[in-house]
């Protein structure tokens, strides 16, 4: 079957998300604020952190803010996404690691290995692009990288449980598009932005499920203190605890 993720390896379609989306995104300084809130609440230290399908590296960035000298791989299989990282970070390299690879293949754990085991895991808008069965194997993998009492976290894009929420869902994010693009002095009328926006290239690569299912499938594998932390619509920030033991 063919990837249909395939399309965020080209440079045109990652600055269009970075330029034109990413900052659209509703509330998300809530969202960046909440995942600090929980590391800090799970963890006293965090000296390793892994940012899986990175985009430009906002996750990772911030928690920089939080634990300057904790070391921070960078993992994203554009190049385009990986330069966008490099453009944005002020901190010097010494702790900073760059992973050019496919999360979507399971020979990319490999490429981390050698970091050691993480103290946090997070991943931003990424792993909803992986089919379910994938999506499960990629929790496992993570599962499996994770310090004892490490922590996952994933701010995602997830799938309405009716038609009436989803219809709400692309209403507000149009609705912040048309903000955001005005601020910026982008004058394109509302209809213009909502074209774009269910036209847009990348739609064919969301394959959602519903945070209640995903946060089943990471109890199931063994993570602790489960829970969706924020939900508005179909954004998400959740995840869930390794065990100690």
């Amino acid at each position: 079957m063919k990837r249909t993720d395939e399309v965020w390896k080209t440079a045109q379609l990652a600055q269009t998300f970075l330029e034109g989306v990413r900052g659209a995104i509703p509330l998300a300084s809530e969202q960046l604020e909440m995942m600090l809130r929980i590391i800090q609440r799970a963890k006293s230290q965090v000296n390793t952190v892994l940012d899986l399908g990175c985009g430009d590296g906002i996750l990772g960035r911030t928690i920089l803010t939080q634990y300057p000298h904790a070391k921070v791989v960078f993992l994203d299989f554009s190049e385009a996404m990986i330069s966008a990282v490099k453009d944005k970070l002020q901190t010097p390299e010494n702790n900073i690691e760059f992973v050019l690879e496919d999360f979507g293949q399971t020979s990319w754990v490999n490429s981390v290995q050698n970091f050691g085991k993480f103290d946090v895991i997070v991943s931003g808008f990424a792993i909803h692009h992986q089919p379910d069965d994938r999506k499960q194997e990629v929790y496992q993998e993570i599962y499996n990288l994770l310090t004892p009492r490490g922590i996952f976290l994933n701010l995602e894009h997830v799938k309405s449980t009716s038609n009436f929420g989803e219809l709400v869902f692309n209403e507000m994010f149009i609705d912040s598009l048309v903000n955001y693009h005005h601020q910026r002095v982008n004058h394109q009328s509302r209809e213009e932005i909502a074209q774009q926006y269910y036209n847009r290239p990348d739609k064919e690569a969301n394959i959602l499920a519903p945070v209640e299912l995903q946060c089943q499938w990471l109890t199931e594998m063994g993570f602790l203190d489960v829970d969706c932390f924020m939900k508005v619509l179909e954004l998400a920030l959740f995840g869930g605890i390794k065990p100690q033991n």
